[in-house]
């Protein structure tokens, strides 16, 4: 427990970061139209191979022995995968509704 809160000791900064960030995405994320919202989080959701790439670079430089790199990279690029082809699906799925129906 004591080297759980050195290293918050250590890094309290970056989680200042993450909590701000975590309000200002609610609050922009709030403020979007509902007209907008789908069109953007299905392009934002393909963007999101950037973390595939930095997690599969990350498993690549780190040692064998730590684990918790390893782990914390094959869970982000399986939720990276499952986020890119789930904002593909989306698309795909807005772009029928423009597609002219066969009699």
């Amino acid at each position: 427990m004591e080297a759980i809160w050195a290293f918050i000791q250590q890094h309290i900064d970056i989680f200042y970061i993450v909590i701000l960030s975590i309000f200002l995405g609610i609050e922009v994320i709030s403020r979007v139209p509902s007209v907008l919202h789908t069109p953007l989080m299905s392009g934002a959701n393909a963007i999101h191979g950037v973390v595939i790439i930095g997690a599969i670079i990350v498993m690549g430089k780190a040692e064998p022995g730590n684990y918790v790199a390893l782990i914390l990279g094959f869970l982000a690029v399986i939720l990276g995968t499952l986020n890119v082809v789930g904002g593909f699906v989306v698309t795909d799925r807005m772009l029928e509704m423009f597609k002219q129906k066969k009699k």
